[in-house]
């Protein structure tokens, strides 16, 4: 009886030993949101532009989209004939049957991310480390075979999708040329760097039928005379500035996400890295999915929309921006009201109008809001690591 005993005990043991190996790792929305993440650190090391940054974030999302899809056509079809020049993604469905969902969805944004970031490859360590989780057995490795096969014909498609939105001919685009005038943008201090992106209204959008689609009206006419609407309007800006409390300079420093602002000690500068506007309300979707504890497919489909809103209304913005081509407060001031006057935060090198932040945090908004509802409390904490306090809202 004893042996008998000990024989099940063993063989009890051994099965419970396959069993463990046989366990095939899983993804959550948190772990989504993590990998996000990663890929943000990755665009500030990069300093993309917050434009530049919008791009990145919708086709990253659009991999992860349309693998995803890949599996549960159904539930979420294809975005081919709904996204402005994205033909259907071509997968082998011999393989589809041998892969796995959730890892197919890590590894198209992280492989994604790799081929378009100019600093990818730093998430290649990444992909290695979720490589290690399947190297427990035979079936697991063929799982992980099959699933980057099925990964990696994506990421060509979409990558092969993404240069023929315009951006790789954007810099032999005719060369940015100053405007003269007293009412257009000059370059403000401390750099006085070039204007960014000033082409970006050619860029193909995602959704939008062009740039033009809904075109902002201009803004008032530049007019310095006393009475004028302008001059008001800029002395405004001039009184505020000269008069804010501290929970006001908190709001504009928590908001500011200016990826390269330029820092001069003496004779010295050096550049302060931060995440994009746009990465900023990334970092805000993933928040909301995760405290709403949605599925990592619902998770999926929301940074889809956002994304794609978000570098849409940036495409949007910056043709307004270009066209009607507005000075900046810092440079009309300091020439009409006060010679060393300089606002809270250091501007950003292009034209004043229409607001970036505005157009783009008003697009994600309407987003989220859509999915979550007008009232979604929630902690935004995506500031922290910039030594910003976590701030509270009950909407977005």
């Amino acid at each position: 009886m004893k042996k008998i005993l000990l024989s099940i005990f063993f063989f009890n043991l051994f099965v419970i030993q396959i069993s463990a190996t046989e366990i095939k790792p899983s993804f959550s929305t948190e772990d989504y949101v993590s990998t996000l993440k990663k890929i943000t650190d990755v665009m500030v090391n990069d300093v993309a532009s917050p434009v530049v940054a919008s791009r990145y974030y919708a086709y990253i999302s659009l991999s992860a989209y349309e693998v995803q899809s890949a599996f549960n056509p159904l539930a979420y079809p294809s975005m081919a004939g709904k996204v402005n020049g994205l033909k259907k993604i071509i997968f082998k469905t011999k393989e589809i049957g041998k892969s796995d969902a959730q890892l197919a969805i890590q590894l198209a944004l992280l492989k994604s991310a790799i081929k378009l970031l100019p600093s990818g490859y730093m998430l290649n360590k990444e992909v290695d480390s979720i490589s290690i989780k399947y190297n427990t057995s035979a079936t697991q490795k063929s799982l992980y075979q099959n699933t980057a096969i099925v990964v990696d014909s994506l990421v060509i498609q979409v990558i092969r999708y993404a240069r023929q939105d315009g951006f790789p001919k954007i810099n032999n685009l005719p060369k940015y040329i100053l405007k003269n005038g007293d009412g257009y943008w000059k370059p403000t201090p401390p750099a006085f760097m070039a204007p960014v992106e000033p082409h970006w209204n050619t860029i193909r959008p995602f959704f939008l039928d062009s740039a033009q689609q809904f075109k902002t009206k201009p803004p008032v006419p530049y007019d310095t005379s006393i009475n004028s609407s302008f001059y008001g309007l800029m002395k405004e800006v001039f009184e505020i500035r000269n008069t804010l409390t501290e929970e006001q300079k908190n709001i504009a420093s928590f908001w500011d996400c200016n990826p390269f602002a330029v820092q001069q000690i003496g004779h010295v500068e050096f550049g302060l890295k931060k995440i994009s506007p746009g990465g900023h309300w990334i970092g805000i979707t993933g928040i909301a999915c995760k405290k709403s504890q949605l599925t990592l497919e619902k998770t999926v489909y929301i940074h889809l929309a956002v994304s794609a809103t978000i570098f849409d209304a940036f495409i949007a913005c910056w043709d307004e921006k270009y066209r009607s081509n507005r000075i900046r407060p810092e440079t009309v001031i300091q020439k009409l009201l006060q010679k060393n006057w300089h606002p809270l935060l250091q501007t950003p090198p292009f034209p004043e109008y229409v607001s970036g932040h505005s157009v783009v945090s008003s697009a994600a908004a309407e987003v989220l809001s859509k999915y979550f509802g007008d009232n979604f409390s929630y902690e935004d904490d995506t500031e922290v690591e910039f030594d910003l306090p976590i701030r509270h809202f009950t909407s977005f």
